[in-house]
């Protein structure tokens, strides 16, 4: 492993690529190696022994590849598997996704806030601990967003359909006066587009934790003086479990991601 060896960014399909952007955007230098599951996607509603055995498989390739450090791009992955991950591949920096309900609860106006998030990630341990820690005096209402992952998956996610799926979800918390709805899969950003237009007019900030994810590999990246050189030309790869299809897919959907 080098200064010049690239950075792993892991999740169960096509989400984590909200998180490759924002990574590629922040550090255009850095060589990126994406895997993109695939074969086993959706994990939301797996089992948690389940899902912490194919976290590991994934992390396991990208240490193979030779990575500096890892992204696991992957709310359900992280709530399942990140402290295993990190004890196991020590002292490899690892990191995982944050549930931003601290942004949320700090800067809502109307005293609730509204979570998106797969079954999985909302049952985990680093969410209850963050809502319970942030929360106070404020009333944090979950939803798990059900159908989004696959939407996404199938490049759905500007269809009627999708739009039916997001009103569906957030409905409740809009009616119960949420000013704050948080992001907690990376699959979510891709509705953006269709969650604006359903919260319109509302005064509702929606928010994505993909580039605080993003900001936070910059500081491991300083703290731990693995910087590439500032004339490398970066390369990036992309990895999947599935089959070439899905890769090409994977690939395609990165390109489309940059705007």
């Amino acid at each position: 492993m080098t200064l010049n060896s690239p950075i792993g960014i892991y999740d169960s399909g096509l989400g984590g690529l909200t998180v490759w952007r924002e990574v590629r955007r922040l550090l255009p230098r850095e060589s990126l190696v994406y895997l993109g599951d695939g074969k086993h996607c959706p994990y939301g509603s797996r089992p948690r022994a389940e899902i912490a055995r194919l976290a590991d498989a994934a992390v396991g390739r990208l240490v193979a590849e030779g990575c500096k450090l890892i992204v696991v791009a992957c709310n359900t992955a992280t709530a399942a598997a990140i402290d295993l991950l990190r004890a196991k591949y020590a002292p490899l920096p690892i990191v995982g996704m944050e549930p931003a309900v601290k942004p949320a609860c700090l800067a809502t106006r109307s005293g609730v806030v509204g979570v998106l998030a797969t079954e999985r990630s909302l049952d985990g341990d680093l969410f209850r601990r963050t809502a319970a820690r942030y929360g106070r005096n404020v009333e944090v209402l979950t939803v798990p967003g059900r159908g989004f992952v696959e939407l996404v998956e199938a490049d759905r996610e500007d269809t009627p359909e999708a739009e039916a799926c997001v009103r569906a979800a957030v409905e409740e918390m809009l009616a119960r006066g949420a000013d704050q709805i948080v992001l907690g899969c990376t699959h979510y950003p891709f509705l953006m587009p269709v969650l604006e237009r359903v919260v319109a007019g509302r005064g509702v900030t929606v928010i994505d934790p993909s580039p605080a994810v993003a900001r936070r590999v910059v500081q491991l990246l300083d703290e731990h003086g693995l910087r590439a050189a500032a004339d490398r030309e970066p390369q990036y790869r992309f990895l999947t479990f599935a089959g070439e299809q899905y890769l090409s897919r994977l690939e395609k959907k990165a390109m489309q991601s940059l705007g």
